[in-house]
């Protein structure tokens, strides 16, 4: 990881009075430099033989996701994946795009999406996650 993603990550850290501990940089860096939700083995893989242990990426995952730095953006296969949570609302995230043939997922970040209504009397909705799938451009049979 870069110095500027370092000095960015530990910026970030402060701004939400958590403190700047290596794997807490070491993660959020990660995910500062990636474009799309990565899950906590990707993660894992993703920063090598010197990342943290599992247990100690879950909580700081948890922790980023309490302070707001990072959601929970879609769960798949029983396996959540997380984000920066800096393109989303309270209300909505931004849509995800997953290839079904390679499984890439892709962040739609320019596209916006009008909040569902209720069609039923007594239910609120409160947050909406529209997760997309089918043929990415290097999988699409068509192309």
């Amino acid at each position: 990881m870069g110095t500027a993603l370092k000095r960015k990550a530990k910026k970030l850290l402060s701004s939400v009075k958590l403190r700047r501990t290596n794997p807490r940089v070491a993660v959020l860096g990660l995910l500062l430099a990636v474009d799309k939700p990565l899950t906590q083995d990707q993660i894992s893989t993703r920063l090598g033989r010197n990342a943290p242990d599992k247990v100690t990426i879950y909580r700081t995952l948890e922790s980023f996701v309490r302070a707001g730095l990072v959601h929970r953006a879609f769960l798949q296969e029983r396996v959540w994946h997380f984000e920066l949570a800096d393109d989303c609302t309270e209300q909505q995230c931004h849509p995800h795009f997953t290839c079904t043939s390679c499984g890439d997922t892709h962040c739609f970040t320019g596209v916006t999406m009008p909040m569902a209504r209720s069609p039923e009397k007594g239910f609120v909705i409160g947050h909406q996650r529209v997760q997309l799938e089918g043929f990415c451009p290097k999988c699409n049979p068509n192309l």
